[in-house]
């Protein structure tokens, strides 16, 4: 479908990227992965044509089209967002359009043996059959689907575009998007501005589409579900690995580790080689094993270790002071904008040391709660108490409306510094990848990444012990968003973060709350168990609309062989997570024993030969506690998976 051969694109004599080449197939899903400012988004300009390159072609097929949705881009702010969406079906309103004058005029007409009239017959079948083929027919209802699945509600179909945020504003975008139905779609950053259903139902639609995907994602857990394909750009090269995500960090392991031996094998072997020459150079009897080395050396192709971008964020959260056990108390909280109510009946207690994700759809209050606990906003019902000595960290969405883009990046920090902080801005600065003349740019030129690090690291000038974070991974690239996970594991203090990112908040969250349809509701779990949760509460919803609609009494229907080979396989699923649970339950006996062993040697070190001043003991001990911790994570995930099979 589409061919890249040897592109090249540089700006100012540094190449972004030189000689690449690869090809795009029908029903390809690949996810291009690389740091950020690595080169992906302008591939997908120089795909789209948007950008020519330095060198090189793109080349596509006749009838191959192209859909693009780039990170930002103007909308129009004219029509209601029906009218505006269902500018996706341009060519089918045109015949619409033309199919009701040709049928007007036919009506109208007398002169039935004249070549006119059959002429106008003739171009009727045409544009009904075109039409046809396009789909209007189904116009309505796919714009229904498409809209619903985006989260848009049914009352917001006659609502104007300009009513709605800048988020909102980019999911029309899309929805136009998927239903003019390219042969490649174009997508650079989608999930930024859907929240966690949107981004399931975009993930079904992209894997059932019948074209190819092209997709730039920091979104591991939405990158694993739809892509089978990984184009990785880094230091300017390409490299294709026919996986998703996961698998190819995998293989990109084991590739450079192979790569690594297969080089310290050849220099070792050149060595030797080398040390022969040397050593029996001038030796007449040696001469023709000398010359058959040499020439041997000149013949032999040099393995090269590819580059590899080690630039990384250096993220760690100073101790958090301590605060009272209740750091926030929610009395039946609510919220309402004038006439529009956003939500009421929060009612929950926030402890010490949690960590809280809050979630649901976009405009459901999850940021406007998020604005309560930090007291940027009164609840006009209820209450919400913050306890005795919690210090806020607030990370906003909405950088680029807290950060003056006149200042530099050092002033940013310098004008927010107090103490003896401010000796350490330009360390803090380097630590969040900002060096040399990068401290001196304006933050109106940075990236989005750039500014979210800004930002992260003016948050971590003063000691926090309640980090309120809304979407902090949003334009983070994939190292970047992990370290900051292990760091949020890390940190001692209580967390509250606003995000769609399911594989982030993983292992991260203890705790859910979601907000949806007017009110708040609590998940004592992980991400995944609030996920699993939800799909079987919306499967109970729909379950019992099935019984109100069926007869009183029915008759039992006999069971099909591919029921039985369903209810086989459900049987084996369960029996697969029971074995998984009892070998992690074997394992957390065991690890369970080893911190009892070293709780005694730690009470009585003497007795046990321990030195409590050396940090390697403290190191091995922790080592341990942090298995355990994992193996029992481990164990509650699978505990919900079998909770989910078993109510099936």
């Amino acid at each position: 479908m589409i061919s890249v051969d040897n592109l090249t694109v540089s700006f100012g004599g540094w190449d972004l990227f030189k000689d690449i080449s690869f090809l795009i197939n029908p029903k390809d899903r690949i996810g291009l992965v690389g740091k950020n400012g690595a080169g992906k988004s302008t591939l997908l300009k120089v795909l789209i044509g948007e950008q020519p390159p330095t060198s090189g072609a793109v080349s596509k097929n006749g009838d191959c089209t192209l859909g693009y949705l780039p990170q930002q881009m103007k909308v129009a702010d004219t029509t209601s967002l029906v009218e505006e969406t269902a500018k996706a079906f341009d060519e089918v309103l045109a015949l619409e359009r033309e199919i009701t004058r040709l049928t007007e005029e036919i009506a109208s007409r007398t002169d039935y043996e004249s070549d006119s009239y059959e002429q106008l017959l003739h171009r009727l079948n045409e544009a009904t059959d075109r039409y046809h083929i396009l789909g209007g027919d189904n116009r309505e209802a796919e714009i229904e689907k498409t809209l619903l699945g985006l989260g848009f509600k049914r009352e917001d179909f006659g609502r104007a575009t300009s009513e709605f945020s800048g988020g909102w504003r980019m999911r029309i975008e899309l929805a136009k998007l998927l239903l003019r139905r390219p042969s490649v779609f174009l997508l650079d950053e989608p999930t930024n501005h859907l929240d966690i259903e949107s981004i399931q139902w975009l993930e079904e639609y992209l894997k059932n589409y019948n074209g190819a995907v092209v997709l730039i994602s920091h979104d591991r857990a939405f990158l694993d579900n739809v892509t089978n394909r990984t184009i990785e750009i880094m230091c300017g090269h390409l490299y294709d690995y026919k996986a998703p995500y996961s698998k190819y960090v995998e293989l990109r392991r084991e590739r450079r580790e192979q790569q690594i031996a297969a080089y310290n094998n050849q220099q070792r072997m050149i060595e030797k080689t080398e040390e022969f020459i040397e050593k029996f150079r001038y030796k007449p009897t040696k001469s023709n094993q000398v010359q058959s080395r040499i020439k041997q050396l000149e013949k032999i192709e040099r393995i090269e270790i590819d580059e590899e971008d080690l630039s990384r964020l250096n993220i760690k959260f100073p101790p958090a002071p301590r605060s009272g056990q209740i750091v926030a108390e929610v009395k039946e909280a609510g919220m309402s904008f004038g006439a529009k109510h956003v939500f009421s009946g929060a009612d929950f207690v926030i402890e010490r040391g949690e960590k809280i994700a809050l979630v649901g759809r976009n405009g459901e209050g999850k940021t406007t709660f998020a604005r309560m606990l930090i007291g940027e906003l009164t609840p006009t019902e209820g209450s919400v108490r913050i306890g005795h000595n919690v210090n806020i960290g607030y990370y906003a969405q909405n950088q680029d409306d807290l950060m003056n883009g006149d200042f530099t990046v050092y002033d940013t920090l310098e004008r927010v510094a107090v103490g003896d902080i401010r000796t350490r801005l330009r360390d803090i600065l380097g630590a969040f990848l900002f060096r040399g003349e990068d401290i001196d740019k304006k933050v109106r030129v940075l990236s989005g990444g750039e500014r979210a690090r800004l930002a992260m690291a003016r948050m971590m000038l003063e000691p926090h012990n309640l980090l309120v974070m809304d979407e902090p991974t949003n334009h983070m690239d994939m190292r970047s968003k992990d370290i900051l996970k292990n760091a949020l594991i890390q940190y001692d203090g209580t967390v509250v973060v606003v995000s769609h990112d399911r594989e982030f908040l993983d292992g991260m969250v203890d705790k859910v709350y979601e907000f949806r349809d007017g009110g708040v509701k609590e998940y004592l779990g992980g991400i995944y168990y609030f996920l699993e949760k939800r799909k079987l509460e919306s499967l109970r919803d729909v379950e019992l609309k099935k019984q109100e609609e069926k007869p009183a009494v029915e008759a039992p229907k006999p069971q099909s062989k591919e029921e039985y080979a369903k209810k086989k396989e459900a049987e084996k699923a369960i029996r697969k997570v029971r074995n998984a649970i009892e070998k992690t339950e074997a394992e957390i006996a065991k690890l369970e024993a080893e911190v009892a062993d070293w709780d005694t040697r730690m009470a009585d070190p003497a007795a046990h030969g321990i030195d409590l001043t050396d940090t390697a003991v403290f190191e091995q001990y922790n080592a341990v506690k942090h298995r355990l911790d994992v193996q029992m994570h481990e164990w509650e995930k699978l505990n919900y998976e079998l909770d989910i099979l078993t109510e099936r």
